[in-house]
């Protein structure tokens, strides 16, 4: 059996190979939870038909490195190239069975400012990869001001694992130089309360300290993070360092981690106990990304009856709202 077991972990690390940087080797050793997040599993060969590539993003990109499926925003890739490798990584193909690796050339930019120039109703861009902070300073710049000097570009949203994977990596000239480019926005990734280690919460006040506001995307994750006691303790501390919970994600379609699947039933379950027991602000939106490039879903817990009464957060009881079903009929002038 522990042949068969080495056997499979070796196919695993041949097709999706392991990168761990030092500080997450440290935590992954400390914490069962995070350990599930880098090391491989036997079961990322368990892929159920699923693509590699389920969301479309090849067939949804109109120039190199450009991702277009909405109306006024798109999604720039950087780089292939990550700190550490996440085994559920909806975007495994960029780096799995040697997959090249790339940094976004001068040519690709150049191309995807025209393309922008043309474009304007594209509004808001999100610069991902891989991850962008692995790119030397000077160069994350140069593109982050290229692409919110172009067309009608007005935000620019800084996709990175940096802080939670290697949070030495957010230093105080860079958080400066990120505020200095009107618009942008820093989206970083924290899945589980571990990770929130006082490196990591430093590089978080980093940034915003200087003026960088902070979302965070987190995906629901079986056997790590399916807990709404442990979601709880992560945007509550998340919320507390000014980094606003954004997302919760159900993992997506991808090949090789349909093994983190809990199905959405978990996702609401945990979204219906947050009614009561998170404000606001620490309260992200739980959503599903269809296949196919059909996009996002925003889901939320069934809190109305058939009668029009409601669920409250507060009594448990169902309740009327004597206004909610009435139509004036009147227009104004």
């Amino acid at each position: 059996m522990e042949t068969e077991q080495a056997v499979l972990l070796a196919e695993v690390e041949r097709r999706y190979p392991v990168k761990l940087n030092e500080y997450c080797r440290k935590l992954a050793k400390e914490s069962a939870a995070v350990s599930k997040l880098y090391l491989p599993d036997p079961r990322e060969l368990e892929n159920l038909g699923l693509s590699s590539d389920g969301l479309a993003e090849r067939a949804q990109s109109p120039v190199p490195k450009l991702i277009r499926r909405y109306t006024d925003r798109a999604v720039v890739l950087t780089t292939t190239e990550c700190f550490v490798r996440c085994r559920f990584c909806f975007r495994k193909r960029l780096w799995a069975d040697g997959a090249a690796h790339f940094h976004l050339s001068a040519d690709e930019l150049d191309r995807i400012c025209t393309f922008l120039a043309g474009h304007r109703e594209i509004t808001d861009i999100l610069l991902s990869g891989g991850d962008p902070l692995v790119l030397p300073d000077d160069r994350l710049l140069e593109i982050a001001t290229r692409i919110r000097n172009s067309g009608g570009v007005e935000t620019v949203r800084i996709c990175s694992r940096a802080p939670a994977v290697q949070p030495s990596r957010i230093t105080e000239q860079l958080a400066s130089n990120l505020a200095s480019i009107d618009g942008t926005w820093f989206v970083t990734h924290f899945d589980h309360p571990d990770e929130l280690t006082p490196e990591a919460e430093r590089a978080c006040r980093l940034l915003v300290s200087r003026g960088v506001p902070v979302l965070n995307q987190t995906v629901l994750l079986g056997g790590v993070n399916d807990n709404a006691e442990i979601l709880r303790r992560l945007f509550k501390r998340l919320a507390a360092l000014r980094v606003k919970p954004h997302y919760l994600f159900h993992i997506d379609p991808i090949e090789g981690v349909s093994h983190f699947a809990t199905g959405i039933g978990k996702g609401l379950e945990i979204m219906n106990e947050f009614r009561a027991t998170l404000s606001s602000i620490a309260t992200p939106s739980f959503a599903i990304d269809l296949p196919e490039g059909a996009g996002k879903v925003i889901l939320t817990p069934e809190c109305r009856r058939e009668d029009g009464a409601y669920l409250s957060s507060v009594t448990g009881e169902y309740v009327r709202h004597p206004l909610v079903d009435r139509n004036s009929g009147e227009t104004s002038c």
